[in-house]
């Protein structure tokens, strides 16, 4: 009767809150009905439970397939580093924002940065490779300028997971700082003046006072991302890859797109994607676990 009176209490929040979960019931779990396609052979005109049960067929097939290997370490690589460059570059961005002395200054920074966030990557992949043109590109021109032989870079495989960083960081390093950025903001601003009045400098306060403050949004943040380890933004790497640098680009959701929408086996990729979701489940407790113990249990999801 308590949770009653409490709804009713406060029945403008708890509606809102309604609708919000229905959507997620709704967007989240319904669809998860699918993942058992993943334990059958899918036929369309049979349906989901018209369809034979295979039990673990399609996931024996994933470990076996040659291709396995080569999709694994592509995609481990490239997420590690996104993860040790990606991830932690935002927060650096977000510290010297917030060190700027000119607010109007600060303001230019932030929007400029943000709007690559809205470009699809349709065009910003064919922008990198216009200014990477060993015949028209301005960056190989510079470089015979400076007396080097000009480098074809979306030919060289080598050069395929730096272009995918540099690409992700022009894209995404504004818009991932906002959070950051919010919670650097939060800070009571007497820590400071505190920390001034004893003498501290710039890189002193931001060592011992920024720093751990937003060591706790770094975490939440480091945790739900590696929820999605082996996932990878596809519309980047598709518009990456070529014949020259696939083996070094191709990845679990470029092979599903091959095998899954173009050659209709679907029970099959269900497999790769509900594979993909234990190991980033696995990594979220892992990960969460570790934080609360290296805090004493105050930092973590849950």
């Amino acid at each position: 009767m308590s949770q009653i009176r409490l709804f009713w209490k406060y029945k403008e929040l708890s509606v809102m809150l309604l609708v919000s979960l229905s959507a997620f019931i709704l967007f989240k779990f319904g669809p998860m009905y699918g993942l058992l396609i993943a334990f059958k052979n899918f036929r369309v005109v049979e349906g989901v439970w018209g369809s034979p049960w295979v039990g673990l067929l399609h996931f024996r097939r994933l470990f076996a397939d040659p291709n396995f290997y080569t999709l694994f370490r592509n995609t481990m690589l490239i997420n590690v580093y996104f993860v040790l460059i990606v991830f932690p570059a935002p927060i650096a961005f977000a510290i010297m924002l917030n060190e700027l002395r000119h607010r109007w200054f600060q303001r230019i920074v932030q929007t400029t940065t943000y709007l690559p966030h809205f470009i699809s990557w349709v065009i910003i992949s064919g922008l990198f490779i216009y200014f990477l043109s060993p015949s028209m590109g301005v960056v190989n021109y510079v470089i015979q300028l400076l007396g080097f032989d000009p480098i074809f870079f979306m030919g060289e495989k080598q050069y395929l997971r730096p272009l995918l960083v540099l690409s992700m960081l022009f894209k995404e390093l504004g818009w991932n700082s906002i959070i950051f950025f919010a919670a650097i903001a939060g800070i009571d601003p007497q820590l400071h003046e505190a920390a001034v009045m004893d003498g501290a400098k710039r890189w002193k306060r931001i060592w011992h006072i920024t720093l751990p403050c937003l060591m706790p949004t770094v975490v939440v943040m480091l945790i739900l991302s590696l929820g999605g380890f082996l996932n990878t933004n596809f519309e980047q790497i598709y518009n990456f890859l070529n014949p020259l640098n696939y083996d070094r680009g191709d990845v679990f959701e470029t092979y599903v797109y091959r095998i899954g929408l173009q050659q209709f086996q679907y029970s099959y990729t269900a497999a790769i994607g509900l594979f993909k979701s234990v190991v980033g489940l696995t990594l979220v407790l892992l990960t969460n676990a570790i934080a609360r113990k290296a805090s004493g249990g105050e930092q973590g999801l849950w």
